[in-house]
């Protein structure tokens, strides 16, 4: 039987795959066109796999050369010549099995710079459409030695369609990095450095790149192709379509995710294929050690821009416009962190969204009185007979509230009042349930908590006071997402800022177009 991997290449006959046919075919249509590309995607997206797969799927009129400097020591780096020899013996190690005699080609102990080695490439590209890949470039990316080889590959690109040099057909580099933003000072024709001082002139040694617009995470569709397959080996009786959906809703898409979902259902939770079940496997990937997982704290202490970027977005409901050429949104997006949605940038998934607010929740030490109070509180007083008593939450939320701040508070309590309610939130759910916040409907003025428990869902809905248009308006949101979700009850939390005299606190159930909402104003 075949497994769900999550670890290195997939490959078919071993494991459950998605069917990227679509994408390959599109990426196929790029290396017929005789294109350079970066396939710059997040960390376990698939990349490695599409080139394995890439590798297969092309016509036998190209010959390919798939390598990857990975795991290669430094010495690899040490000057032209060691670099120039070790690329000739990996391009021969990958094309031996397939054709021995014109991978001997390859090996010429005379190379010693890239002037020599380009005219290596001349003889040998004459005769054939050879597609280059390199993967992992992120391991070279900063290298002099490499970017060198790279302003080599771009000139004789550049002078192919002159009709004097021939190089290879297609180049393709996979990495996290777009290698085309690293800039260099160009020192003569063809020679490239690392550019080390401001005022000169900056190239990108892959500036000739086409954009990769191919989207590389699975939708629904694509999800359903890999549990069709597993449906005819188990017969589980699994709605495939619906558990498709409900993967893709927590997971965007995003390759690892998906699989390791998966994973988690066959493997630890009896091939329980319900929406219950992906609900479960969500709860026990957010708590367990991953190097994606490792990767997004690793990146938001050593990235000021992206924490500060995400901490606006989910706690002071902060809303960006998706422009590339803004840092903290190239780096977010380079990470697989944010999408385009509406030409907004949103977190790209739920269970994104569940670790980034638990980041801030738990490492935010702004508001340690609710965190002590909420440790009074028997868990057994919210959660009754497994089910989690939301009213009952939000009542002793607004009790806290009241003996913990006042007037003085009032400067720390507008702008991180949303992280004092998941403060009180998150450790009443923890270890049986999870929240996230729905980035895509965040403003400064509300935002969507969506609080997951055993089977049920609760929604709430956290704004500031500001009239009472505007509290028709938060209803009428709310109802909204209520409808989309297929909810009949929701739980709307106001922050009221104004002074005590006019504050009108409250909380009581009001029926509101047909749904039951539960409003509490602190």
């Amino acid at each position: 039987m075949k497994d769900f991997n999550i670890t290195g290449v997939c490959v078919p006959g071993l494991h459950y795959m998605v069917d990227i046919g679509g994408k390959l075919a599109e990426i196929v249509k790029l290396v017929e066109k005789g294109y350079y590309f970066v396939i710059n995607r997040a960390r376990q997206y698939g990349k490695t796999t599409v080139l394995f797969m890439l590798e297969k799927t092309l016509p036998s009129e190209y010959t390919c050369i798939r390598l990857s400097f990975e795991g290669e020591d430094d010495a690899l780096f040490r000057d032209t010549t060691t670099f120039c020899q070790r690329f000739l013996r990996l391009a021969h190690k990958s094309l031996k099995n397939t054709d021995e005699v014109f991978a001997n080609l390859w090996i010429d102990e005379g190379i010693i710079d890239f002037g020599m080695l380009g005219d290596h490439l001349h003889e040998l590209c004459k005769d054939r459409k050879i597609v280059l890949m390199i993967d992992e470039v992120d391991a070279t990316s900063n290298n002099r030695v490499f970017l060198q080889f790279l302003g080599m590959l771009r000139s004789k690109y550049l002078s192919r369609h002159e009709g004097n040099n021939y190089t290879f057909h297609s180049v393709i580099l996979a990495g996290v990095t777009d290698i085309r933003n690293i800039k260099l000072k160009m020192v003569n024709d063809g020679i490239y450095e690392p550019a080390a001082t401001e005022g000169k002139i900056l190239n990108s040694p892959w500036n000739i790149a086409t954009d990769f617009r191919v989207d590389m995470s699975f939708s629904p569709d694509e999800i359903s192709t890999m549990l069709v397959d597993y449906e005819e080996d188990y017969q589980t009786g699994m709605d495939v379509r619906a558990i498709s959906e409900e993967i893709y809703d927590y997971t965007g898409g995003y390759p690892f995710l998906v699989s390791r979902v998966c994973l988690c259902i066959d493997k630890e939770l009896d091939k329980e294929w319900t929406k219950t079940g992906v609900q479960e496997a969500v709860k026990i990937i957010i708590q367990e050690r991953s190097t994606l997982f490792d990767d997004l704290t690793k990146n938001l202490a050593n990235f000021k821009i992206l924490n500060d970027f995400f901490y606006a977005m989910l706690v002071e409901g902060a809303q960006r416009s998706f422009m590339l050429y803004q840092d903290d949104i190239m780096l977010a997006s380079m990470f697989g962190y944010i999408v385009r949605k509406d030409n907004k940038a949103v977190i790209s998934n739920k269970i994104f969204e569940i670790l980034l607010s638990d980041y801030y929740v738990f490492n935010n030490t702004k508001d340690s009185a609710m965190g002590r109070a909420v440790c009074g509180l028997v868990h057994s007083e919210i959660v009754r007979d497994g089910k989690f008593d939301m009213e009952l939450c939000l009542r002793k939320f607004a009790s806290h509230y009241r003996e913990l701040y006042n007037e003085a508070d009032k400067p720390f309590l507008e702008r991180h009042g949303r992280l004092v309610f998941l403060s009180f939130l998150s450790p009443l759910i923890n270890g049986h349930g999870f929240y996230h916040i729905e980035s895509q409907f965040t403003d400064q003025r509300r935002m969507d908590v969506v609080v997951d428990y055993g089977s049920e869902q609760f929604i709430v809905e956290l704004k500031r006071w500001s009239g009472e248009e505007n509290r028709a308006k938060a209803f009428e949101q709310l109802l909204g997402y209520l409808e989309k979700k297929g909810a009949e009850k929701g739980y709307l939390l106001t922050f009221d800022f104004r002074k005590d005299g006019n504050k009108e606190r409250k909380a009581e159930w009001v029926k509101v177009g047909g749904k039951d909402v539960f409003e509490v104003v602190v």
